[in-house]
């Protein structure tokens, strides 16, 4: 059961990086309807109706055929999706740096370090490492 839910989310990833949306899908009847007006009315072969309606042919197909504006407008994978994005770089002169930092030295010796010798802490299993 998990192989097919990772499987369904997988492809449902993959379709939305291609932008295939669920109404796409839904629409694909009146692809293969309009697919079958071309082919009885213009003799058009299912590879020639796809470079009309979504390849370079598209331009002069629609403007010769003006009539068909409103099932063109129903076909799948006609929605426009557009993502700007702009980088703006500003490079500015660097302004000096004219702070000036005093350094403390600390020359007193004040660390003093003890060994605890106290029998709560035992031979317990974390011990410093000894000197061989």
């Amino acid at each position: 059961m998990t192989k097919l839910i990772s499987i369904i989310i997988s492809l449902l990833i993959l379709f939305q990086s291609f932008n295939i949306h669920i109404n796409d899908l839904v629409e694909l009847d009146e692809l293969i309807e309009h697919a079958q007006f071309h082919a009885e009315a213009y003799g058009d072969s299912f590879w020639v109706f796809l470079s009309k309606h979504y390849g370079e042919l598209k331009a002069e197909h629609n403007q010769k055929h003006q009539e068909e504006q409103k099932d063109h407008e129903e076909l799948p994978f006609q929605h426009h999706c557009h993502s700007l994005s702009l980088s703006a770089f500003v490079i500015n002169d660097p302004v000096p740096y004219t702070s000036h930092v005093e350094t403390i030295s600390l020359d007193t010796g004040n660390f003093h370090y003890a060994d605890s010798y106290s029998p709560l802490l035992g031979d317990g299993l974390f011990q410093p490492p000894r000197y061989a």
